[in-house]
């Protein structure tokens, strides 16, 4: 069979380039978050100050955020992603140097500045390599990622820290050499589909086959401003991405305080929740597409898409209410997955709805609408335990059950259909 005619499938290797990426920056983000229970009492931060260190990350990440949007815009995902990897890598090790709970806070500021770029970037390529029915899959399968990472994470750092005689500080070195081996390849070896070697003619047509006039339109943030479709995802952001932050930020040091659980007992729960919940946000990502392919609309897939995953979060109102390990295990691994998959649906709708030039900058504003929700939770949850203690956790608990049905109804009031956007 002549070359042309046969379906090259490069966009799913690009694709594990992506996850792998994804699973990388997931794993130095969660670092802190499994090891502050534990070197706490070393460093001498308390509840309100740690509160302090997550929320300047999430001030740096949305602000930043913004920024790398527009830049990946123009300068493209190949040195989009060189730049953005190369900095967090290095803000990674300044966490291995801290002595302070404020030179904490410069070390996840800085690691913040790196990784506001990894999912511009990222959204750009699945705008670019996959046609608009398998967008949300592909979204949730290198969204799973950020299970996978946080999956890691406990598994190998405790292993490591014993290995090297409990110095915490190889949680944050032991990434460094895998992510320069990764931006080297992606540096020498990414291309765009039509420039790719590897990529045949039909697998390019199949590509393009959703392209219209609005993928080659560009806006920038004053255009994008102007469309309720823009406020509808910030508010999708703004709502939901604090919750996923609580649960990375305080989930080990929630499980220590209710359940005793220690460093070497803390990885196969949470293994357990990131895993069950990546495969919840693959689920979800996929009935979304799947209403498309079967023929719903738009706005009738991606908000039952958004539906369902709000309702699987729901019962984890429970947890803090409840004596068993296991069962508060499982509704938070439901719950997130329910987040992983409101996620997916929502990136999906950047590309769904405006022009491929925006959609870095469109993931930026809506990533720096959820940085600025997590700066807020932060805050508050830090103030929280500071002054209530371990019962405190019914708070963030109770939020986290129904804020995703809550930004639901608020997008649906505000775009009652969603369409792509015309200049």
């Amino acid at each position: 069979m002549d070359s042309t005619r046969k379906k090259s499938n490069i966009r799913w290797l690009i694709m594990i380039l992506l996850f792998t990426a994804t699973t990388l920056l997931y794993i130095d983000r969660s670092a802190l978050g499994i090891m502050a229970p534990f070197i706490q009492d070393e460093i001498g931060w308390t509840e309100q100050q740690y509160g302090y260190i997550n929320a300047t990350f999430m001030i740096g990440y949305g602000l930043c955020f913004l920024i790398m949007g527009t830049i990946v815009d123009k300068i493209g995902v190949r040195w989009g992603y060189v730049i953005s990897m190369g900095l967090w890598s290095v803000a990674q090790l300044a966490h291995a140097v801290a002595k302070t709970w404020g030179a904490f806070a410069v070390a996840r500021f800085g690691l913040s500045i790196g990784q506001s770029g990894s999912f511009p970037v990222a959204i750009k390529t699945v705008g670019e390599w996959f046609p608009e029915k398998e967008r949300a899959l592909a979204i949730g399968i290198f969204n799973g990622g950020t299970n996978v990472g946080t999956i890691i994470a406990p598994l190998m750092i405790p292993v490591l820290v014993e290995a090297f005689q409990g110095d915490w500080r190889i949680a944050f070195i032991w990434t460094f050499p895998i992510s320069v081996t990764w931006i080297l390849f992606w540096f020498f070896k990414y291309k765009k589909p039509e420039k790719h070697p590897g990529v045949t003619k039909s697998e390019l047509d199949y590509i393009r086959s959703n392209i219209t006039e609005k993928d080659n339109q560009r806006l920038g943030w004053g255009q994008l401003l102007r469309y309720k479709e823009t406020w509808a995802i910030a508010i999708g952001k703004f709502l939901a991405d604090p919750v996923w932050w609580f649960y990375l930020f305080w989930g080990a040091k929630f499980l220590n305080g209710k359940y005793g659980l220690n460093l070497k007992e803390i990885g196969i729960p949470f293994f357990t929740i990131y895993l069950l919940s990546w495969f919840g946000g693959i689920f979800f990502g996929w009935l979304s597409s799947k209403f498309l392919k079967q023929g719903w609309s738009l706005n009738k897939g991606r908000k039952m898409g958004l539906l369902a995953s709000g309702l699987a979060a729901i019962p984890v109102i429970m947890v803090p209410h409840i004596n068993n390990l296991w069962i508060s295990i499982l509704l938070i691994a439901l719950a997130a997955g329910g987040h992983c998959g409101w996620s997916a649906n929502i990136f999906s709708l950047m590309t769904d709805i405006f022009p491929k030039k925006a959609t870095a900058s469109i993931t930026g504003l809506g990533g720096g609408a959820g940085a600025i929700g997590g700066a807020l939770a932060a805050f508050g949850v830090g103030k929280v335990l500071q002054h209530i203690g371990i019962d405190g956790y019914v708070v963030p608990f109770a939020v986290a059950s129904f804020v995703y049905l809550l930004a639901l109804l608020l997008i649906h009031i505000l775009v009652p259909r969603f369409r792509p956007v015309r200049l």
